[in-house]
């Protein structure tokens, strides 16, 4: 986090922008929109400067660091989990543990999920195997 201070007008301002969830004093959060429309603006080739101007952010009012810090962030979180990475998890986890247990049910539909999700990801790694051998072929 930044130790720019926003004040109240900065806060107006940045508010108004529709890329902007939240705003307070200490901190800015962006929509998952703009982290999505910020990726693929930099894989063009675009400064993050530049992007967050095109944009409608005002940069005297952010601030290069905090630009700097969540382009470097958003850039991690794309390459570690793609499209997914990019959104804001704090309101779908606020790292208590579940208060109620699972039944054997759910329990099993979870399991049964984790099972479809684990033969899709080995056929998609059989059909990359298929095409690095193929291509090693060619070579």
């Amino acid at each position: 986090m930044s130790k720019k201070i926003f004040t109240n007008e900065e806060i107006e301002i940045l508010s108004k922008n529709k890329y902007v969830k939240r705003v307070s004093a200490k901190g800015i959060t962006y929509t998952d929109e703009f982290k999505r429309i910020f990726i693929s603006e930099d894989g063009k080739g675009k400064f993050p400067r530049l992007i967050f101007e095109e944009y409608g952010f005002d940069i005297n009012i952010l601030g290069k660091r905090r630009i700097e810090m969540a382009a470097y962030r958003w850039r991690t979180a794309y390459d570690k989990e793609g499209v997914l990475g990019l959104q804001d998890t704090r309101k779908d986890n606020s790292g208590r543990p579940r208060e109620k247990a699972l039944s054997i049910e759910e329990k099993y539909e979870r399991l049964k999920a984790q099972i479809s999700f684990l033969k899709a990801e080995n056929e998609l790694l059989k059909k990359l195997d298929m095409l690095e051998r193929g291509m090693m072929k060619k070579k």
